[in-house]
């Protein structure tokens, strides 16, 4: 191979990939000046690590080609899908970031490692969004998922933290073995590992390849905490940090979902028939286990991880149906839900009673009286993840009841329908707790930081998203028009 090309091909290939290629050398000098300078400058590296990674997010968007390329001789793509996939994550994890170095900062916790964490856990987000073989892919997965390990257990004098870090890290491994066993079953039967080149030997009748695809799916619906294979979520959300328990349920979400789909509509697409019943299992059992679940918890943040095993749930009914109208439903979902559900944590960590952060439904008994802004601003978010109209979770829902319906997945959408009447009830009654309820004991604003993502995610979910709803859907529709018709 001639050494000049081999080079070219590489710079190329590095442009291509700019935000992951910032967001290592970044990691890697971060690492350096924040073992020279210690924990004591862990606020200022948070807030530059939070600057970079808005910075990343913006030249993924602005630098993104306008039609799918491959890097690294195919290894991975980047598109307008990935691209905006990437700057979306990469903004969620910069607020995780920001939101953290307030929380840490007023407890003592600050430390030079979680910017750092966060910045590879995102990085490896990146890669599986682009992934475009098994091994890119894998790589990806695993890359965020040592990231995630250690950021679930951060706190170490924690003994709820220590245990959200070791159950996320027992069961990852599981479901990592999964998917890597899935992984090889399909290059047995394929003989390849490239998604171009699976979908061009893919048979619809081959037993094996079902069997892999099987695995691999699960394997992914763990990373994305679809039931049945949720058990880690109630007890990570619960135990780590709470600024991490609202990046996992962001932006790891994005990259989920992303790869997900790709794997679904790309190497397999041609075997819909085979996949809609694994995946509509999936969705029928999260929205069921998700709502229930939900509905006897007194903890803030378990309630929240039942919550976004239900919205997968949803976001998964739309993928179901193995179209184009499914894809842009499933990225609407996305779009819409995940900035009231980052503000939903910011609310959470923005307010303490007596020097304690909030823990349980009860901690909110009569904020309308104290707090009445406050007040508004959670029931608008709580009224917009239950999908009433007019705020932007009922056009999230309205998408994905739509492709469903439009594949003929009428059973699903059934679930799905009451699902989401289960799911009102709890929603109520933490909306019942903050406008009836006697107040136990008066809250102090944690800082503005936190209250200003609260009211920010407020105003996101309405008026303004649905304003903004056109623009956005024909956004959405143009990125899934990558997935056929």
């Amino acid at each position: 191979m001639n050494p000049e090309i081999s080079a070219e091909m590489v710079v190329a290939s590095l442009r291509l990939m700019a935000p992951e290629t910032f967001l290592a050398v970044y990691a890697l000098f971060l690492a350096v000046l924040g073992a020279f300078v210690g924990d004591r400058g862990a606020r200022a590296l948070s807030t530059l690590t939070a600057l970079v990674l808005v910075v990343a997010a913006v030249g993924s968007v602005i630098y993104a080609p306008l039609e799918r390329t491959e890097a690294f001789n195919g290894a991975i793509v980047v598109d307008p899908l990935t691209a905006w996939a990437k700057g979306g994550l990469l903004l969620l994890a910069a607020f995780a970031v920001q939101m953290a170095s307030v929380v840490f900062a007023r407890d003592g916790s600050a430390r030079f490692e979680y910017p750092l964490l966060v910045t590879l856990a995102a990085l490896g987000m990146c890669i599986m969004i682009g992934a475009n073989d098994l091994i890119t892919m894998y790589l990806g997965i695993e890359l965020n998922a040592l990231a995630a390990y250690v950021l679930a257990a951060f706190r170490r004098d924690d003994s709820r933290s220590s245990e959200a870090g070791l159950k996320y890290f027992v069961l990852s491994a599981i479901s990592s073995g999964l998917l890597l066993y899935g992984a090889s079953l399909v290059y047995g039967f394929t003989g390849a590992v490239r998604f171009a080149d699976i979908a061009a030997a893919a048979d619809p009748d081959n037993v094996g390849l079902i069997f892999g695809l099987v695995f691999v799916l699960c394997g992914l619906a763990f990373k994305i905490s679809a039931a049945p294979f949720h058990m880690w979520a109630p007890d990570v959300y619960e135990g780590a940090p709470a600024p991490v328990t609202a990046f996992f349920a962001t932006a790891s979400k994005i990259a989920g979902v992303i790869l997900m789909a790709r794997i679904l509509m790309e190497p397999f697409g041609d075997l819909h028939d085979r996949w809609v019943q694994v995946i509509s299992v999936i969705a029928g059992v999260s929205m069921i286990v998700g709502s229930l679940g939900a509905l006897v918890q007194t903890n803030l943040r378990r309630l929240m991880a039942y919550s976004s095993i239900a919205n997968i749930g949803y976001v998964l009914m739309a993928l179901a149906a193995g179209s184009q109208l499914g894809v842009q439903a499933a990225l609407l979902y996305l779009a819409l839900y995940l900035p009231v559900t980052l503000a939903m944590f910011a609310g959470i960590l923005a307010l303490r009673r007596q020097g304690e952060d909030l823990e349980r439904i009860g901690d909110l008994s009569g904020l309308a009286r104290n707090h009445p802004f406050m007040a508004t601003c959670f029931t608008m978010l709580l009224f917009s993840l239950a999908g009433v109209p007019p705020l932007v979770g009922f056009f999230g829902k309205l998408a994905a009841f739509q492709a469903t319906l439009d594949a003929g997945l009428v059973v699903l959408a059934i679930v799905g329908a009451l699902a989401t009447v289960v799911s009102a009830a709890y929603y109520l009654r933490i909306i019942k707790v903050m406008w009836f309820d006697e107040p136990v004991a008066r809250m102090e604003p944690a800082g503005p930081t936190l209250a200003v993502t609260l009211a920010a995610g407020t105003v996101l979910s309405f008026p303004v998203l649905v304003v903004l709803l056109g623009p956005l859907e024909t956004a959405v529709r143009a990125m899934s028009a990558l997935y056929g018709p």
